[in-house]
């Protein structure tokens, strides 16, 4: 089975990071300037402390007065991430977001400094691609295609 580690490159190049000290505001513009719905959170010293998404800043302004809001993303972030890691199984991983229902989770390192952003969709591609090549490559053996 291929490990997250097989589409780090591709989740690397969508993590978009804020740090807990930024205003909300802030957060608002880098979610809707980018197609993304997930920003991670890190401390000043660059570990992740949460997530914020287009739901969190929308919950938020809605009780703010306008563009006065001063709100910073610390207070509107989700503290309590779920993540994964470069060397776990990417089926393990689809299997807790399918069952938790997250579109997204954000990879780190082991020492939780934010490595990339893992779409469900994307790690089921992968899957299906390994599983279709593991079933090939069975029908080649059963069929004694390149034996002898």
């Amino acid at each position: 089975m291929p490990l997250v580690q097989a589409i780090l490159p591709a989740a690397s190049k969508r993590l978009i990071t804020i740090q807990t000290t930024a205003p909300l505001v802030d957060a608002a513009k880098l979610l809707s300037t980018m197609n993304i719905s997930l920003i991670v959170v890190c401390n000043l010293e660059g570990f992740m402390s949460g997530v914020v998404t287009k739901s969190d800043v929308v919950r938020q302004i809605s009780v703010c007065e306008g563009c006065s809001c001063k709100t910073m993303v610390s207070e509107v972030m989700s503290g309590n991430v779920v993540t994964c890691h470069p060397d776990q199984d990417l089926y393990d991983i689809w299997l807790l977001m399918k069952n938790r229902k997250l579109k997204q989770i954000p990879v780190s390192s082991q020492d939780a400094r934010p490595l990339g952003l893992l779409y469900a969709n994307e790690a089921l591609e992968v899957l299906l691609k390994e599983e279709e090549y593991e079933k090939l490559l069975l029908r080649d053996y059963v069929m004694g295609v390149g034996y002898r």
